[in-house]
């Protein structure tokens, strides 16, 4: 190309190059909000470090995304109570009253004894708080008699699924933190009560603290019938003067010699002696007291729920974190309460003279995880930056471009965390992921700005003002860039789309992305021409000085056009103190600038080559450091030597790609419709892997595909399997079995501690803590029988003081899967079912979303409690039937299992005596399950005092018969001789859906199978059998799977929709910007290439052959984690980013090609082909930077074993797979372009389109 020639006219050509111009001569205004962007992205962003005194209110962070129901919980308690009565007086009064309520999706409930739980869910776009309003305005309203008296349905906490971030015990432990014990569960239950729990709860942010396990003390009066006989009194009058022994009053004032005393009269029961002293009833002046009639003792009250740590009984709590609180902040807090109040929990000496304080330890703590997946995505951040540092170094042999394209990256960074902040999108792997795979995007629209602005100064006039040869070179790539921009942003509008879970889960990654993109654009297009100007200044000449000596050398030093010089010499002597690689790095680039306007023009050339070498080889130990692929045990030496090949191939690949880039052009361009079979190819064998080739070859006579060849290739292309998301391994498990029914508490508390002391056993396990029952908290309605065991495991590497890594698992254990199964061995019991695979957060989000303890299962509706338990054990015996269903795991609800013993009174007996039915059932309410009478005041403590038959005359069924009812003549009358008690079953957990009784069929898939293949064929199987009338669906049942499979057929079809939708949007978008219909079809057509490609990554990570050898001692299938990979909600995210990027080459590459045709138009068909290949040549650099940036940095977020890996890697493939491609695409775009003008430009000829030797096209 020839030098721009300086025709004089300065003025700016247009909008773009006026806007971009103002910014350029306005640097100092713009560099100072570059400033105040880099103040506020620290100020705000989520990652943890010292700020010493300077103030920081970072985004609010968790793990993943909130993606619980919208929903508010009316728990009810009515102690005593069995699961018949509270659902039909409590919950489904309540149930049909809630209903109402305006935006309520469902109303999902479960009736238990002695308490009702409701879970009343709305639309996503209802908001919680005024949720939260419209259920306590409808319960405040309840008409009377909607419950029973004394009955106060409650709302639960503001929290969500994810609420609970903070499980604890506490602990008798010495001085050096062993366990020594020494304090009885009351004890510890009491301190947890009213000390820790109260004040855990005060702090910012916390929504509940529950408790859980030991015992609840509570004052007890056992009555003896026997002594009431013999003293003639009745147990109404036993109650009745307990409940008014208990009562403090007050008296107003009394002045004495004008000074006012505060009258109190004192009555409240301090001690066992105050209520045995309680008179009940006095003859002939001698008072009959409750000592004479009972006993009198402390004990421990009913309870529902128990806690157990690793085989021996504990107490504890957990912590629920209010809606939209940051929980990392929240879980600071709280542990910065817990040291406060440490200090001031009891102590005691044990009998060995060992001192045993009370000590609060965390079990469950998710600032672990949350940490972990921020340091692994903030680390993946770093790398990218590195790796984009060391393709720009290599591609444009300029470290001034290089040090100029990263600069944006961090700022682009920052600016996303102030939008996140301002919008009120928190910070978790979702949002980090998003700006992770946003840094493709980021980089392309800094190299095409930079490459531009750098060939145009190269050829620009030396009279030409520099700032007018940046704004314009700025100014011409920018539409191209901006419509780049909008089509990736474009693409993204399917997820907005989403509704429901999938909203939530995938929003966050969407608006960073697009927050990042933005970002990145705006500094592109205001900060970056200013900088750039600066960075690319003319280089200081020599010292224009006769001196010589170390004179010339200063007068040639302290020159004002080395001040930029100097301040990078200074940066990298600080940087020293951080990086001494780095440090030194920039101390040589410093100083090699002030040295070179000394050095003769030969050896500078040597020099900036050899200053390249040394940053690219700097940057690339820099990145092997932090990277360390091959794990620590194989040394730096290693990963430095791998990491280096690894760069040095693909680079290297790239740079001999684009030396003879013109020369496979040149000759393809003459060979289109044989070129043009091998992206079809291409798009034909990517369309084939995803959807299968039955699918896609489904028209072919049977005959045909029936043949070995054919079926042969049929197998190896069955389609991907599909599932809602892929698994996230959260660093620990939940192990959730259930017991039968009919178990006692002290049964499943025994089944429990053997099997955490089992689980404690296995190497890799570092804590178990299991809980039955419930913990005190409307979020936790679970049974007797539910098990509920955390079990964290140890990371598969430890690191030694010396930076050693260690590995903990043993040699057979490769994967936490592994962990699992040993897992479920050591656990299996008699009497007790298996689990499914699930982790705390997820289990929680299952289980508030279905209402089911397993990720997938069947609801069963019907008509009573029989009818869907009979058709649930049915579909129980054929799901174990299902080969993709692990037939452990299956298990229906034994809704009608648990043993009830009913007293039927007999209505003509009662009234033969005289009594009613209120007077037999209240004897039976106090003397059986007892009745809290009233609360003791013991300072901030409160404990009930219960009256009730000793435990021998209520312990069996002779007993019950002798319970005696007194009648109104004084007569006592056995229970025997006014009812019937008979042993029946009915149900331990009434549930229902919008009123309809449900019951639930559990099973969880095979491990190599994915969810929603799984579900299909197990409805196959069902339809099957109801076809061959195997399985009869009695009348008025019905069934539906439900669980996290939902989600993936919900976000399936709304994706389905919407992606053309979004094409559709794209396609206008390009047409706006080409003004032709061909071009913008020429782009898509690049662009299905490129997501074909993506597919074919995905069918190679399936096949057991693919990368499957070693290298360094390493194999590199584990290194690249190679597996089957379903497609998932997330896999979906990773194409629509490829589209993006894919799109951005095609329009830098189209537009470019029309800019060039605009000004030159050919007259012939070998000019048409000699402007195609001057516009593939001078674009296919920045093409190609993309496309290695993009492979390059997301390597690291493939080889990642860190927590959120999971859920990244199958979010990179296909932008890997796709950009493997892209080189494809670098000739498709051009061949196509080329064809369309050859063909406009024979049919303005009137002939048939030949080149001038003769070739056909």
């Amino acid at each position: 190309m020839n030098p721009q020639v300086d025709k004089g006219d300065h003025s700016p050509r247009g909008a773009w190059e006026a806007l971009i111009g103002w910014f350029v001569d306005n640097k100092l205004i713009v560099f100072l909000l570059a400033a105040m962007l880099v103040a506020g992205g620290v100020y705000v962003a989520p990652f943890s470090f010292d700020s010493g005194s300077l103030p920081r209110d970072p985004v609010p962070v968790d793990a993943i995304p909130d993606i619980g129901e919208n929903q508010q919980i009316v728990f009810t308690e009515w102690q005593g109570r069995s699961p018949r009565d509270v659902e039909d007086q409590i919950t489904y009064p309540l149930t049909t009253a809630l209903l109402g309520i305006p935006g309520v999706r469902t109303v999902r409930s479960s009736s238990a004894f002695g308490f009702s739980t409701i879970y009343v869910i709305f639309n996503d776009d209802v908001e919680f708080y005024w949720s939260r309003s419209r259920v306590l305005e409808k319960l405040a309203s309840l008409p009377p008699g909607t419950v029973p008296d004394g009955v106060t349905p409650t709302l639960g906490p503001d929290a969500t699924a994810l609420g609970q971030i903070f499980w604890y015990t506490l602990e008798g432990q010495d001085p050096e933190g062993r366990t020594v014990g020494g304090w009885d569960p009351d004890e510890l239950r009491s301190i947890q009560d009213w000390t820790v729990r109260y004040a855990l709860q005060s702090v910012e942010g916390v929504s509940e603290v529950a408790s859980i396990g030991g015992f609840v003390r509570e004052y007890q009066v056992d009555v003896d019938p026997e002594a009431m006989r013999a003293h003639d009194v009745s147990l109404a009058q036993v109650a009745n003067a307990v409940r008014k022994s208990n009562l403090d009053v007050g008296a107003r004032t009394l002045e004495v010699n004008s000074v006012e005393y505060l009258v109190r009269g004192l009555g409240f029961v301090k001690d066992l002696e105050d209520l045995e002293a309680t008179v009940v009833v006095a003859r002939e002046h001698t008072p009959i007291r409750v000592r004479d009639v009972a006993r009198v003792s402390l004990g421990p009250a009913l309870r529902r729920g128990a806690l157990d740590d690793e085989g021996a009984p504990a107490v504890g709590g957990v912590v629920v974190a209010r809606y939209m609180e940051n929980p990392l902040a929240v879980i600071s807090a709280v542990k910065e309460k817990m040291a406060q109040i440490q200090a001031g929990l009891p102590s005691r000496t044990l009998e060995d003279g060992t001192t045993s304080k009370v000590t609060i330890v965390p079990f469950y703590d998710r600032t672990t995880l949350i940490e972990e997946t921020l340091g692994t995505l903030s680390t993946a951040l770093y790398q990218e930056i590195l790796i984009t540092i060391i393709v720009v170094l290599i591609m444009l042999r300029n470290l001034r471009s290089s040090m100029l394209i990263s600069l944006m990256l961090p700022l682009g960074v920052l600016a996303a965390f102030v939008v996140m902040k301002i919008s009120g999108v928190d910070a978790n792997i979702m949002a980090l992921g998003g700006i992770a795979i946003a840094i493709g995007t980021m980089v392309d629209i800094g190299i095409v700005f930079v490459e531009n602005i750098n060939q145009h100064l190269d050829e620009a006039s030396p009279s030409m003002p520099r700032a007018v040869v940046v704004r314009r070179a700025a100014a011409e790539v920018a539409p191209a860039v901006m419509t780049s921009v909008l089509t990736t942003v474009v693409s993204f509008l399917p997820v907005f789309g989403l509704s429901s879970t999938e909203l939530r889960l995938f929003a966050p990654l969407a608006f960073t992305k697009t927050f990042a993109m933005t970002g990145a654009l705006l500094l592109a297009l205001l900060v970056l021409p200013g900088a750039a100007l600066i960075v690319f200044r003319r280089r200081p000449g020599a010292p224009s000085t006769n001196a010589t000596g170390m004179r010339r050398v200063a007068r040639s030093l302290f020159r004002a056009e080395h001040i930029r010089d100097w301040v990078f010499l200074g940066l990298g002597l600080v940087l020293l103190r951080y990086s001494l690689l780095g440090g030194l790095l920039v101390v040589f680039l410093g100083a090699y600038r002030l040295a070179r306007p000394l050095l003769t023009t030969a050896l500078n050339r040597r020099m900036t080559l050899a200053e390249n070498i040394v940053a690219v080889v700097a940057v690339t130990l820099l990145l092997a450091e932090d990277w360390l692929p091959l794990g620590r045990s194989k040394g730096l030496d290693v990963n430095i030597l791998f990491v280096g090949v690894l760069i040095a191939s693909v680079m290297g690949t790239f740079r001999f790609f684009e030396s003879v880039y013109p020369k496979l052009l040149n000759g393809i361009l003459r060979r289109k419709v044989l070129f043009l079979l091998f992206p079809a190819s291409i798009f034909l064998f990517g369309t084939t892997a995803w959807l299968g080739f039955d699918t896609v070859f489904g028209f072919l006579p049977q005959s045909v595909r029936v043949s070995r060849p054919v079926a042969a290739v049929a197998h190896a292309f069955p389609g991907f399997g599909r599932e809602y998301m892929p698994p996230f391994d959260e660093g620990s498990y939940l192990y959730m079995p259930t017991t039968m029914p009919h178990a006692s508490i002290g049964e499943v508390l025994g089944m429990l501690s053997e099997m955490d002391a089992a689980i404690a056993e296995i190497p890799e396990v570092d804590r178990v803590v299991g809980k039955l029952g419930r913990a005190d908290s409307a979020l936790d309605p679970a049974p007797l029988s539910m098990i509920e065991t955390v079990i964290t495991y140890k990371p598969e590497y430890r690191v030694e003081e010396n930076g050693e890594r260690v590995r903990q698992w043993r040699d057979h254990i490769r994967t936490p899967r592994d962990i699992w199964s040993e897992i479920v061995r050591a656990a299996e019991r008699p009497g007790v079912t298996s689990a499914p695979t699930l982790m705390p957060i997820n289990a929680r989000i299952v289980m508030l979303q279905s209402g089911m303890r397993a990720p997938m299962g069947i609801k069963v509706h019907g008509p009573s409690l029989e009818s869907i338990e009979a058709f649930g054990l049915h579909l129980e015996e054929v799901l174990k039937t299902v080969p993709s269903v692990r037939q452990e795991t299956v298990f229906a609800d034994r809704v009608v299992g648990k043993p009830y013993l009913e007293i039927d009174l007999d209505r003509e007996a009662i009234g033969r005596y005289g009594l009613t039915i209120v007077d037999v059932q209240n004897v039976l309410q106090v003397a059986l399950g007892g009745m809290t009478l009233t609360r003791t005041v013991e300072g901030r403590e409160r404990y009930p005092v219960r009256v009730r038959y000793m435990r021998e005359e209520r312990d069996s069924l002779e007993a019950l018969e002798r319970v005696f009812v007194p009648t109104p003549g004084g007569e006592q009358i056995p229970l025997t001789q006014l009812a019937d008690i008979q042993y029946v079953r009915g149900p331990q957990v009434i549930k229902s859906e919008d009123t309809f009784l449900t019951s639930y069929v559990l099973f969880d898939r095979q491990p190599d199978v994915a969810e929603v293949e799984t579900v299909e064929q197990a409805r196959q199987v069902i339809q099957d059998k109801i076809d061959s009338g195997e399985l009869e669906v009695p009348a008025g049942v019905s069934f539906e799977f439900s669980g996290s499979y939902e989600n993936q057929v919900r976000s399936e079809k709304r994706l389905m929709l919407l992606i053309p939708v979004a094409l559709a949007l794209v396609f206008i978008l390009l047409y706006l910007q080409f003004h032709r219909v061909s071009t913008s079809v020429v782009i898509y057509t690049g662009v299905a290439v490129a997501v074909s490609g993506g597919f074919a990554l995905l069918w190679l990570y399936g096949q057991p052959w693919f990368l499957d050898f070693e290298l360094l001692g390493t194999p590199m299938r584990e290194l690249f984690q190679v597996g089957t990979v379903n497609m998932s909600v997330a896999v979906w995210i990773g194409f629509i980013a490829l589209v993006g990027i894919a799109t951005d080459d095609g329009v830098v590459m189209a537009t470019y090609l029309k800019q060039r045709f605009e000004q030159e138009p050919p007259q012939s068909v070998e000019e048409v082909r000699q402007r195609t290949l001057e516009a593939g040549s001078r674009r296919v650099r920045p093409c190609l930077m993309t496309t290695a940036t993009t492979i390059l940095a997301l390597l690291p977020v493939i080889t990642s074993q860190g927590r959120g890996s999971d859920i990244m890697v199958p979010m990179a493939l296909p932008s890997v797979g796709g950009m493997a491609i892209e080189l494809l695409t670098l000739f498709v775009v051009p061949v196509l372009y080329c064809a369309l003008e050859e063909r406009k430009l024979s049919r303005r000829a009137k002939v048939v389109p030949y080149s001038a030797s003769g070739e056909a096209l």
